[in-house]
């Protein structure tokens, strides 16, 4: 059998399994199924924690779409800024036409016995102590990423979590995609290959991406609870900007690493296994937006992964990502020898394998794989802040929701929150050192020259 009529095969093989896998999936999601689960015809109670731009234009759509059918109700938000917390409310009880409740933080929340679940839509660095509040308040929780950017912050949420028992879904849609599962089963087939190198870069031209200008002079002190927002970050005069533009202000965010390299190295580990790099480098500035921020608006990372016994054997992850100029948008390029998925189109294509030509002059055989498409039609990857109820938000909702019913483990586990914040704390260690960073895999600690990097 030639290379090429094996690689047919291993395809053939694949959608068969694929196929059927997937129509398995849609008969156990189904609304007849939930009959036979204890408690399917109860209410799920929901209550919002933070109801800010994602909450509305993205997790809430989102949750709307499956809540009749799977019988889940929002009845109360907590949002510690008056004004959010009004609007939030007269919205929520827009969309879902019932009467919500609003509480002024989430102490009232969960004193509360009409909420069994919530939605974590806060800012970048409270998500992982907003976690550990929730399951520890034993409330189910659907929490947005990143899950953190501190180890500390991520090792005490994810032993919160295995300490409760509780469902918690991370924000990282990708996980519950049907292209994105199709090309997981496909790498984790065989049928692709060995992983050779990855190429990921999120692109933008918006200077106001993040900035709150309209927002800003309307936050007063007196109007919320400066203390209470800060969290466990070290106490800070009040800021507006640090408040509503916190994606621009370290330690409340690192910007780019935080909203937009989870997302994509989040599919790395899911697809190879492995559950972090082994070493991180990165570069970058801000090189034409200087407002005020402190975070990057340009920024290139190197990420090395592979077996941590075999450095012999591994990948490169090169990422990019930019505010100044959007050519290239959202991609993500996976490499093997007989090619490329890319994820962007998602499709399988033989762009860049090993020709007859090549082969020969070493006596090999041609290494090729057939092109085909991961679904029947695409699913676009949105780089708009508020992305209004997308696809991949709605499915990563309705997995949840499921869970929440079911008790199984969700797609985006809080394994696979843990994961992506390693690599998160590692690219935040770069870009704040300027060094090579690694991972201790003993102690669970990023390390930079040989010292453990808080």
């Amino acid at each position: 059998m030639s290379a090429l009529e094996s690689t047919k095969n291993n395809r053939r093989e694949f959608l068969k399994v694929g196929g059927a896998a997937l129509a398995a999936t849609a008969l156990s999601s189904s609304a007849a199924s939930y009959a036979a689960i204890l408690g399917a015809n109860d209410r799920v109670n929901v209550g919002i924690i933070g109801c800010g731009d994602r909450m509305r234009g993205g997790d809430l759509p989102a949750f709307q779409q499956h809540a009749k059918e799977m019988n889940f109700q929002i009845t109360s938000v907590s949002d510690i800024w008056n004004r959010r917390r009004e609007e939030g409310a007269a919205f929520i009880q827009k969309l879902c036409g019932n009467p919500v409740e609003q509480v002024r933080n989430n102490e009232e929340l969960y004193a509360r016995k009409d909420v069994d679940a919530v939605i974590i839509a806060t800012a970048d660095f409270q998500h992982a102590y907003h976690g550990i509040e929730a399951v520890e308040a034993g409330r189910d929780a659907y929490v947005e990423k990143p899950t953190a950017h501190t180890m500390g912050d991520a090792r005490k949420f994810r032993a919160a979590v295995h300490k409760s028992s509780k469902i918690v879904q991370i924000g990282t849609q990708r996980r519950s995609t049907p292209s994105y599962m199709k090309a997981a089963e496909y790498i984790k087939s065989g049928a692709f290959g060995d992983i050779v190198m990855v190429e990921m870069t999120w692109n933008v031209n918006q200077p106001g991406r993040w900035r709150r200008p309209d927002q800003v002079p309307l936050l007063k002190q007196e109007d919320t609870d400066w203390k209470r927002y800060l969290l466990n970050r070290t106490m800070v005069p009040f800021d507006a900007r640090k408040y509503l533009e916190f994606r621009l202000f370290w330690p409340y965010s690192s910007g780019i690493p935080d909203q937009w390299l989870v997302h994509q190295i989040d599919t790395v580990h899911w697809f190879t296994g492995l559950p972090h790099p082994r070493s991180c480098v990165a570069n970058g500035g801000i090189y034409l937006w200087k407002d005020g921020r402190q975070n990057w608006d340009t920024m290139t990372a190197v990420f090395d992964y592979g077996p941590l016994d075999d450095l012999t054997k591994g990948f490169q992850v090169q990422y990019s990502s930019r505010f100044t100029n959007s050519a290239g948008g959202v991609k993500e390029l996976y490499y093997s020898n007989g090619g490329m998925i890319d994820m962007d189109k998602q499709t399988v294509t033989p762009t860049g394998g090993m020709n007859a030509r090549e082969a020969a002059e070493m006596k090999m055989k041609p290494n090729l794989l057939p092109s085909f498409s991961l679904v029947e039609k695409a699913e676009s990857v949105s780089t708009d802040a508020n992305t209004h109820g997308d696809p991949q938000t709605a499915a990563n909702m309705r997995n949840w929701m499921e869970c929440v019913r079911s008790r199984k483990t969700p797609n985006a586990s809080i394994e696979a929150g843990y994961s992506h914040s390693i690599a998160l704390c590692m690219n935040v260690a770069a870009i704040q050192t300027g060094m090579k960073v690694t991972f201790d895999e003993k102690t669970q600690q990023v390390m930079v020259g040989g010292k453990v990097y808080a």
